[in-house]
Formats: C-alpha cells, sequence, structure tokens
C-alpha cells in the first residue's frame, strides 16, 4: 500500500478556541487559581446537566475513584469486581485502598463487562462493582442488579461517558458513586481533571472532606469567613485532589459546547458504519438498545481474526504509514505484567478480554475532522486486503 498523500489524522484532538482562552482571563485577574468560586460554578453546572444531586470536581478521574472507593469505606480484606478489559487505573485505585480487584470478563461485542459472568466472582467479601462505560457506552445496569447482592455498592467508571445515558437517565446518575475523566482524549476536556458524581449526601460530604487534605471546612469557605486565619479541624485522613479555578473555567466552556460535540460525533459514528459495512472482518461497537445516548469518546471496532486479511497490529502499521492514527481500543488488565504477575494469572483466564486486547482498533473520530478526513480513512480501511 503506497501513501497518498501527506495526509495525517490524529486519534483524538482537543475541540479548543477563543471561549476557552478568554474564560481563564477571570481567574488569572482575581488571583484565585486554586479550588474556588469557578469550581463551584463547573460542578454545579456538570450536576444539572448529568442530574444528580452533588457533583464534587477533582484532578483526575482516578483521583475521583480514590475518593469514590474511600467514601464507601473500602479497605484491607475487601474485593471490588473490575471488569478486565479496561484503562490500567480502574484496578489501580482498587489497591490504592489495599482492597483486592477481582476480574471479570467482558462482552466482545459491546466490549464492556460481561453480566452472566458477575455472579461467579461475588464473594462474602465483596464491597463493589466498578461498572466501566467503555468508550462512552453505558453498562446495562439494571441487569447487573438483578445478579448482585443489595449491599454491593455501584461505582460507575464514566471516564468516557460525559453526555452518556441509558434508558433516559444520564451516566453518573444510577450508581452510588461515579467519576468522569477531562483528559484531553475525552469529549471535553480541562486538560487532566474529573469530577465525582452522587446523589448519597452522606458520600458526598465524606468526598469533599478527603479531596481537601480531610479539612471539616472547604477553603473557599474559610477564607471569605469573618476569620480566615483559623485552621480547620482534621478529622481524618485526606488528599489533595482539587481542581484549580482555571481548569473548571475552561470546563464551564466546554460543558456548554458537550451536547454538540456528542450530536456531531453521533453524525459521524452513523456515516462511519454505514460506509464501512461492506468490510466483514471490520464490526463496530454493539449498541443495545436499552442505550438512549453513546457518547461516542472513540470509535472503536472488532478486528475478526478469522476474516481480517492480516493481524490487527498489520493493519494499524499499514494505516500509520498512510497517515491515520490508530490505537487498541485499551488494555487487558490482567495480561500486563504488574496484575499478571501479582496474582498468577493467564491470558486465557478472560478470554473475552483477551480477545479485545488483540483485536479492537479505534480509527480517528473527534470534533475537529473534516469530510474529507472521514472519507480518507475509510477509503485507506478499503485498502487494506
Amino acid at each position: 500500500m503506497k501513501q497518498l498523500n501527506h495526509r495525517k489524522i490524529p486519534i483524538a484532538v482537543p475541540s479548543l478556541g477563543d471561549e476557552e482562552w478568554h474564560a481563564i482571563r477571570e481567574p488569572l485577574l482575581s488571583g484565585w487559581l486554586t479550588q474556588g468560586p469557578k469550581v463551584r460554578e463547573f460542578e454545579k453546572a456538570f450536576a444539572q446537566r448529568h442530574k444528580v444531586d452533588y457533583a464534587l470536581a477533582v484532578t483526575s478521574c482516578p483521583s475521583g475513584f480514590h475518593l469514590a472507593l474511600a467514601a464507601l469505606e473500602v479497605g484491607p480484606g475487601d474485593e471490588v469486581i473490575v471488569p478486565a478489559f479496561t484503562w490500567v487505573a480502574t484496578a489501580n485505585v482498587v489497591l490504592y485502598c489495599d482492597a483486592t480487584p477481582v476480574f471479570c470478563d467482558v462482552d466482545c461485542e459491546t466490549f464492556n463487562i460481561k453480566v452472566e459472568d458477575i455472579a461467579s466472582k461475588i464473594t462474602e467479601r465483596t464491597k463493589a462493582i466498578i461498572l466501566v462505560h467503555l468508550f462512552g457506552l453505558c453498562v446495562d445496569v439494571e441487569a447487573v442488579r438483578a445478579v448482585i447482592p443489595k449491599h454491593v455498592k455501584i461505582i460507575e467508571d464514566a471516564a468516557c461517558a460525559a453526555g452518556a445515558s441509558y434508558k433516559n437517565n444520564p451516566a453518573g446518575s444510577f450508581g452510588d458513586i461515579a467519576a468522569f475523566s477531562f483528559h484531553p482524549r475525552k469529549s471535553i476536556t480541562t486538560g487532566e481533571g474529573g469530577m465525582v458524581t452522587t446523589n448519597n449526601p452522606d458520600l458526598a460530604r465524606l468526598s469533599e472532606i478527603m479531596r481537601n487534605h480531610g479539612a471539616e471546612i472547604p477553603e473557599e469557605i474559610r477564607h471569605n469567613s469573618a476569620k480566615p486565619y483559623l485552621l480547620p479541624d482534621f478529622k481524618m485522613l485526606g488528599f489533595n485532589y482539587r481542581m484549580t479555578d482555571l481548569q473548571a473555567a475552561v470546563g464551564l466552556v466546554q460543558l456548554k459546547k458537550l451536547d454538540s460535540f456528542i450530536q456531531e460525533r453521533q453524525g459521524w459514528a452513523e456515516y462511519y458504519k454505514d460506509k464501512l459495512k461492506d468490510i466483514e472482518w471490520l464490526k463496530p461497537q454493539a449498541i443495545p438498545t436499552y442505550v438512549t445516548q453513546h457518547a461516542w469518546q472513540a470509535f472503536v471496532c472488532y478486528v475478526d481474526p478469522e476474516k481480517a486479511p492480516m493481524p490487527r497490529n498489520r493493519i494499524m502499521d499499514l494505516l500509520q504509514q498512510n497517515g491515520i492514527a490508530t490505537r487498541p481500543g485499551t488494555h487487558a488488565v490482567h495480561m500486563l505484567s504488574f496484575y499478571k504477575d501479582k496474582y498468577s494469572l493467564q491470558s486465557e483466564d478472560f478470554p473475552g478480554a483477551r480477545d479485545c486486547d488483540h483485536n479492537t482498533m479505534a480509527i480517528p473520530l473527534h470534533n475537529k475532522m473534516t469530510k474529507e478526513d472521514f472519507d480518507y480513512v475509510i477509503e485507506r480501511l478499503y485498502a487494506i486486503r
């Protein structure tokens, strides 16, 4: 395959502009750069958009998970069920709490947790389950609730799912607690950063205290009080997981664009599916009927190894040579050296996750792409024989 031109199409590009640039002017001029009024405004707007009572901005999605697990009092001796095909942070946060991640296989069509395998992973030590809405596709939460005991808490890994919905309910609103990501590969970004959401006032209060070193009174409230020189009491171990007002200012602008971003991505995802339907070895992520809105953080396909003209990695090589960036969907955590060695795991222990690790491929989908870009990707995929 010869490279036809010098076109370069990255896998993802954040959609930022003058509005975000001007938004940071206010915190810069006010001098309030760390967590403050812009963070509070961003939290309120995010909570309203995702129909939750509480939203807490944090430094990253993993720090949000850490707060969630800590607020749920997950600790030594506890087990947390985690899909085996996900970004490594989903499992790492369980170890941050000295608990044990228990891996569960995934479905090779939706790439989400395999509900029928969950029951076999539950023990008397199971404290919670993390449901990953992978690439912006919500898990069938009602089906999960039907197979787990009532005391097992549901944590939504909504890292990719801002704006996604399940049976008309926004992601982040139907578990006990959730965490979102604003990494630049996500639909909206603050550079780094994340958001914790919950409808539980106790979990919200604990998370708020722990993200601010364990202080009983938030910094903004103390600084604006009559006696800002009086330091708060610290009754528990906490962390510094506070978002800055600079990030929140950008996040507020991005959040206003979220629905239009998703609508545009939805249109191009449908375009991909229509134009690529004759490539029998390339299967886009399946979308069950319970999904009201896929957030389309990425367009991920399964490369059928029985039908593809060559292995997935070779296909990715050829596309890279032609200026098209791709990525594996994500990785099988049980196949990563740290987890494989720590828990004596084998690749075949979770065959669905193993196959997704070997055969999923994300192709470019972002709000900076043109029709010519999409057509070029399609053309190059058809040229692979």
